[in-house]
């Protein structure tokens, strides 16, 4: 008899659906409904041991902000002190990669897949969001044969944030990942995307991979040039829109909306209608909760400064932070691709070579007091970092006590001149003299 077992008294869970290296994924059940749910259940303990923790935190913000008939549906997000429970709308097809392991597919029913794979990634990246590990592992088939994308986990947050607008993580399975990201000289997420949907159209059509080699030497160089060949039997059309997809030169590369007017694509095209739901940057209480569940256990690693409350903080003319349940303080904020570690060490010698006392508040946030009495006593200035994704951190100052005016002096004098080496870009608002904007005050927070 199969076991079962009752989750929060609200999802009855039953067999095993599969399993990876951080979780197993059972089949679950609404008591009070009856509809069927899809449940990953992740140790914490091995995802604290792994320092996993901030990823899984960013797929559930990432997650939030994708939904799309073609995108599998995070539904809730439930802990206990020991494992963190992913409950999913559950797709009952199985992966596309199974359909195409039994061999090429018929062109329409290619175009089909493709079509949706377009339509719900140009929505990710409308949400700002690239998902960074597309595949035919990654997509699902529901009961009525439509794609759903799923696993968000190397999923990044709004690439539009970024300094010069490129990623500088190396991510993605090494057949599906674009060269310029192999490249390590960073990369826009989004064009990342566009071309492992090049490789999957391919794979559909041809029923394997266009770069392939037993040396992955001499694999990574035939994706570097983009050298491949299409099989006979695609059609012209297929092969002039796979010739646009897979070029090497990202800027050179077609565009979804290209994509989308290609005679080809268009053929039986017909966009799904649903209602897009608005970019609630005010969590909920509920959703406050899934994400407090998760950080239950303490985890010794930046805070993680996620989409919402980055969108708020750092978007130039996109100030949204009058919308949290938890205000931040008025300070001075910079971008760095150093790591959190880094940053703080330089903030202690910093500290320390204009004689500041230093308290460390916890791992990654300390407070610095200045040796001399000022207008207003002693100037204390606290300094956090927050991890936003792999290899980008935001560090915040705000003044704890002591003048205003000091405070901005100290940020302009002293703080910008010896960390510029480390900053990526500044954003705030402290350095207007508390003249309340206006277009010095522009030029100034907006390096």
């Amino acid at each position: 008899m199969e076991e079962r077992h009752v989750l929060f008294q609200k999802y009855e869970m039953g067999r095993l659906l599969g399993k990876g290296t951080f979780a197993k994924v059972y089949y679950g059940k609404n008591i009070t409904t009856g509809e069927s749910v899809a449940i990953k259940v992740i140790s914490k303990d091995q995802v604290k041991k792994e320092g996993m923790m901030e990823q899984i935190k960013r797929e559930i913000s990432v997650m939030r902000l994708v939904r799309h008939p073609n995108i599998v549906e995070l539904k809730e997000v439930l802990a206990t002190k020991t494992k963190i429970f992913f409950v999913m709308e559950h797709v009952r097809g199985g992966e596309l990669f199974a359909k195409v392991a039994k061999g090429k597919l018929k062109e329409e029913i290619a175009r089909k897949y493709f079509q949706q794979l377009i339509s719900a990634i140009d929505f990710c990246h409308s949400r700002g969001v690239s998902h960074r590990d597309l595949k035919p592992e990654n997509l699902l088939l529901d009961e009525n044969e439509n794609l759903k994308i799923s696993d968000f986990g190397l999923s990044a947050l709004p690439e539009q944030l970024r300094n010069d607008g490129l990623l500088h993580t190396q991510c993605g399975t090494p057949a599906y990942v674009a060269p310029e990201v192999l490249r390590k000289k960073g990369y826009d997420g989004s064009k990342a995307d566009i071309w492992s949907c090049g490789v999957i159209l391919y794979v559909l059509l041809a029923g394997f991979l266009p770069f392939q080699d037993e040396n992955i030497m001499k694999m990574y160089r035939k994706v570097f040039k983009a050298e491949f060949e299409c099989p006979p039997w695609f059609s012209t059309e297929a092969k002039r829109l796979i010739s646009k997809l897979l070029v090497a030169d990202p800027e050179k590369r077609i565009t979804i909306p290209a994509i989308m007017r290609v005679p080809w694509f268009q053929k039986g095209f017909s966009p799904i209608a649903f209602s897009v739901p608005e970019l609630n940057l005010e969590k909920t209480e509920e959703e406050q909760e899934d994400l407090s569940a998760v950080v239950m256990t303490k985890v010794s690693s930046p805070k993680f400064f996620n989409a919402f409350e980055f969108i708020s903080s750092m978007s130039s003319g996109f100030d949204l932070s009058s919308l949290f349940e938890n205000k931040r303080k008025t300070g001075s904020m910079f971008t760095s691709k150093f790591s959190a570690t880094a940053i703080m060490n330089r903030l202690e010698g910093l500290a320390k070579g204009l004689n500041f006392n230093i308290a460390k508040v916890k791992d990654f946030k300390m407070r610095l007091q200045g040796p001399s009495e000022g207008r207003k006593g002693k100037l204390s200035v606290t300094a956090e970092v927050f991890e936003v994704a792999p290899e980008v951190a935001v560090v915040e100052f705000s003044k704890s006590a002591g003048d205003t005016l000091e405070y901005a002096k100290f940020c302009e004098e002293d703080i910008r001149p010896a960390l510029k080496d480390i900053v990526w870009t500044w954003q705030g608002d402290t350095f207007c003299n508390g003249n309340g904007g206006g277009e010095d005050c522009e030029n100034k927070t907006s390096l």
